[in-house]
């Protein structure tokens, strides 16, 4: 089971930190995404991450501002964003799967709920 948290309301230009926990089975051999989705548009790849080793991939757009990690201690996956625009806003969800640099969302098995992410001008 997967549960996001940690969307809101921010300021174009603020920061927010979205948190993914894992819980009710071994997602150590998993990778990681965030994946999000605008009102009328497709859901999009965000960012990557391998469970067992850290290593990261990201979509273009977020690449420089967002920094997805984990922590293993806490079966929790993180995004950081910062520098957010309003075209950032949108449904961010967690999901999990099994090869290295998906992007399409049917490669996921493992989805959470999602969590809101509001960007005002």
């Amino acid at each position: 089971q997967l549960q996001a948290y940690g969307g809101g309301l921010v300021q174009a230009g603020g920061s927010l930190r979205l948190s993914c926990v894992a819980s009710g089975r071994t997602f150590s051999n998993y990778v990681m995404g965030w994946f999000r989705q605008a009102p009328g548009q497709e859901r999009e790849f965000v960012a990557g991450i391998k469970w067992s080793d850290g290593m990261t991939y990201y979509a273009d757009s977020v690449k420089g501002r967002f920094t997805i990690s984990r922590d293993n201690a806490k079966s929790t996956v993180y995004l950081q964003m910062n520098s957010l625009k309003p075209e950032d806003t949108a449904v961010y969800y967690c999901a999990a799967g099994n090869s290295w640099n998906s992007r399409r969302d049917y490669e996921y098995d493992h989805w959470g709920q999602g969590t809101l992410v509001t960007v005002s001008s």
